[in-house]
């Protein structure tokens, strides 16, 4: 499998990890449900590599539209079409810098290890274990970040402010411009939504898909996996 599909890819368990014994965890994972991204993030966990790399390669952005060439046939994903296969809100916040400053303030709070106050970017190990995994899965999944991800940008932490406040984001702009930058000319965005772009061309009526891979286990996010990331952030702290 393409290491690149790998590296800027999660998949979510919701069904496992909202029955974890760890109410920071699971409140966090119940706000990414209350914030509607569990069906981009915990869709079918398959993925087509050939098809995908074929995506990327002949993809560009036409008249507001995600267009490209697979398996000699032309697939065109409109925002509309993104936002229903993945029943995203098309209301709410785009840009994070709206995020209200009272929710912000609560933030710096709620997310901090040690209860003081912490800044809105910065090393992520002052935050509690749930906000740092939080920040990950924000990076993989959503801004799809490359490099490191001991740092927390501040887009991620007024993201995770967002969504741990319960303020509407409009997913569908905001996730739908993410992936219109993926596959524009010049860009610098990594290419991601590997499992998501796999169920869009799997209902993509005639075209016909080679061998699926299942999304390797290591990189799920189940109770178990969520239990290690915990286990290794104690040694390391």
């Amino acid at each position: 499998m393409a290491s690149s599909f790998l590296t800027n890819t999660l998949h979510i368990s919701f069904d496992s990890v909202l029955t974890m014994d760890h109410e920071g965890m699971v409140a966090m994972f119940e706000a990414l449900v209350e914030t509607c991204l569990k069906e981009f993030m915990g869709c079918p966990g398959v993925i087509y590599e050939d098809e995908l790399i074929e995506f990327f390669q002949n993809g560009s952005v036409r008249d507001g539209m995600v267009v490209t060439t697979v398996n000699g046939k032309t697939v065109e994903i409109s925002k509309e079409l993104f936002a229903e296969t993945f029943q995203l809100p098309v209301e709410g916040l785009i840009d994070m810098n709206d995020v209200p400053n009272d929710v912000v303030f609560d933030a710096r709070c709620v997310f901090s290890y040690g209860g003081t106050q912490i800044e809105t970017f910065g090393k992520k190990r002052k935050m509690k274990f749930e906000f740092r995994l939080l920040n990950d899965i924000l990076e993989k999944f959503v801004t799809v970040k490359d490099g490191s991800f001991d740092a927390v940008t501040l887009e991620c932490f007024l993201m995770m402010a967002a969504i741990n406040g319960g303020i509407p984001i409009n997913w569908s702009k905001f996730l739908f411009n993410i992936f219109k930058d993926m596959v524009t000319v010049g860009s610098r965005k990594a290419n991601g939504f590997a499992i998501q772009i796999s169920l869009l061309l799997e209902d993509i009526p005639n075209l016909e898909l080679g061998d699926c891979s299942e999304f390797p286990s290591s990189r799920i996010l189940t109770e178990r996996t969520v239990h290690r990331y915990i286990v290794i952030n104690v040694q390391s702290w």
